[in-house]
């Protein structure tokens, strides 16, 4: 379809906008009406996001100073685990983990680094976490049950490893533990070591949907820090029940969930699921509930 103005038409639209008043000031915006001489404009602890990055632009800032992105080394443990170009046994699985705590990472601003599955085998195992003790944060996927490691534990155990916690009241993810070990020469329980030399570590569940509940809960806020960045807190909506939930107490639970509508018509439902080890379920859900 085409469209077209006539000359009455063209002049009507010419004359009305010539005929417009103009007073002083208009459509121009006043020197320091955004910002005052001397305010700050970016905060540290600020992700740089399209927005910020227009700021600087803005002010003639062609370099800032900010933190690197940290690195994050994903192992995940268990012979019944194989990589995703292997063909499981009847006792195996592949392995999802390592890829989709990388995507996760990713999407945290953080740098992944994959290391080869670890084998249950103390030798091997102890030379594949020491790996995973150069990069900033080590994130072990699987040998956890119910807050114990099983091998994992007994390796940890040779870098003198302190847990602040083992286990959580939450469903998927209880078992998850958080720790730290000491680094450097002459590293040991008796000699302080200062913060800065410390390795940190997750040992995350080893179920698929767990582990990414796990790693939004626990593990990307240490990211945040890592990266400089200011807390931040979880988003929660408000929405309508389309069917009756029914659940054990004493747990806080964080299910994979389907939000539709919008506004005051939003209504929440759980995704049909078969336990923390359905991912197609978890990647049909757009929220957790």
């Amino acid at each position: 379809m085409q469209w077209s103005w006539s000359s009455t038409q063209r002049g009507m639209a010419t004359k009305s906008k010539s005929q417009k008043a103009f007073s002083a000031g208009d459509n121009i915006v006043p020197a320091g009406s955004e910002a005052k001489r001397g305010e700050r404009l970016l905060s540290p602890g600020t992700r740089l996001d399209y927005a910020a990055v227009a700021v600087a632009a803005s002010v003639g800032r062609t370099h800032i100073l900010v933190y690197s992105k940290p690195q994050i080394a994903v192992l995940s443990t268990g012979d019944e685990v194989v990589d995703i170009d292997v063909p499981p046994g009847p006792n195996q699985i592949r392995n999802s983990n390592s890829y989709s705590l990388a995507a996760q990472i990713k999407a945290a601003g953080g740098e992944p680094v994959l290391l080869p599955i670890a084998p249950d085998e103390p030798t091997r195992l102890r030379e594949l976490i020491v790996d995973g003790f150069e990069s900033d944060l080590l994130l072990l996927a699987g040998g956890v049950s119910m807050g114990k490691y099983d091998l994992v534990e007994q390796v940890l155990a040779d870098f003198q490893a302190q847990f602040f916690f083992t286990g959580a009241q939450i469903q998927p993810g209880r078992p998850i533990v958080f720790g730290r070990v000491p680094c450097g020469a002459g590293a040991s329980r008796e000699t302080p070591v200062s913060p800065e030399n410390y390795k940190y570590f997750f040992g995350l569940p080893g179920n698929p949907v767990s582990t990414m509940v796990t790693f939004d809960l626990f593990v990307r806020p240490v990211i945040d820090a890592l990266s400089g960045l200011s807390p931040q807190k979880l988003i929660f909506l408000s929405a309508k029940l389309k069917s009756e939930i029914k659940t054990k107490t004493g747990l806080k639970r964080f299910l994979p969930a389907i939000l539709s509508g919008e506004f005051e018509d939003a209504e929440v439902e759980l995704a049909r699921w078969q336990g923390s080890g359905d991912i197609a379920a978890t990647a049909r859900a757009n929220a957790i509930s």
